[in-house]
């Protein structure tokens, strides 16, 4: 049996029952995620798995970093073809790890390839993969379309000015798409571009942002427009959670 089957990770008869009987068909709603806009709003094509599955993709680059993998490699001038090598010699050390099964689940719902990625047989998956993504079929909304997506919600600095989400919205050929406020920069007062960022906030904002007070009136200024386009969510990643120690007396 391939690591990937009909009841992968279903373990159970209630289980197979459960998704196979209900959820298998279900529309899906997703409420977060870091797909492009721009590429669903002009539905595009892409060229190689490179392109599709590490151009974006943090949770990846993270794991390829971690083994050492040299920059050049992950976001740096390395071709495509070279990325992927990268990317399929390091697949076999992140078993255990959700990336393992996301990479095989991918492949093969989406390019009925049930072969468990690795360096040996990187080649002629990165073939095999960018044959089926010249079809029409694997453009950005036919993709969505392949799996009954009917809602996509990505996420946008305050800084984005929303102009592919204003598109869609007006564009009924596509699932529902909306965006997530995201303020992380706003609050990462130890980053090097920190104050350029808030500068940049301010002129966005017509406004002078000298204290706390005043960046928390340009952010509800920015939550204001995102809500006028159609935004109802807000995301946020924090670099630690702060938290108190309780009184250990007695």
């Amino acid at each position: 049996m391939p690591f990937i089957h009909e009841d992968f990770l279903l373990d159970s008869a209630p289980a197979k029952t459960l998704y196979h009987d209900f959820a298998k068909n279900l529309p899906i709603i997703d409420y977060h995620c870091h797909l492009s806009p721009e590429d669903i709003a002009t539905d595009r094509q892409f060229e190689t798995i490179t392109q599709l599955w590490l151009s974006g993709d943090h949770y990846k680059w993270r794991a390829m970093r971690t083994l050492g993998v040299s920059e050049k490699y992950i976001t740096g001038n390395a071709d495509d073809k070279e990325k992927f090598l990268q990317w399929a010699a390091s697949v076999p050390y992140t078993v255990r790890n959700p990336l393992y099964h996301w990479t095989h689940l991918e492949l093969a719902r989406y390019f009925d390839c049930f072969e468990l990625l690795s360096e040996k047989n990187a080649n002629e998956i990165y073939t095999l993969c960018n044959s089926r993504l010249k079809s029409p079929e694997y453009s950005v909304r036919n993709l969505l379309k392949k799996k009954n997506v009917s809602v996509v919600c990505t996420t946008e600095d305050p800084l984005e000015d929303l102009k592919h989400h204003k598109k869609l919205a007006q564009d009924k050929t596509v699932p529902y798409v909306s965006t997530a406020f995201r303020p992380d920069k706003a609050i990462l007062i130890e980053q090097d571009d920190f104050n350029a960022y808030v500068d940049a906030l301010g002129t966005l904002c017509d406004t002078d942002i000298q204290d706390f007070e005043s960046l928390c009136d340009c952010l509800l200024k920015r939550i204001t427009y995102f809500h006028n386009n159609g935004c109802r969510l807000s995301d946020h990643g924090l670099t630690y959670i702060p938290f108190v120690l309780a009184s250990t007396k007695s």
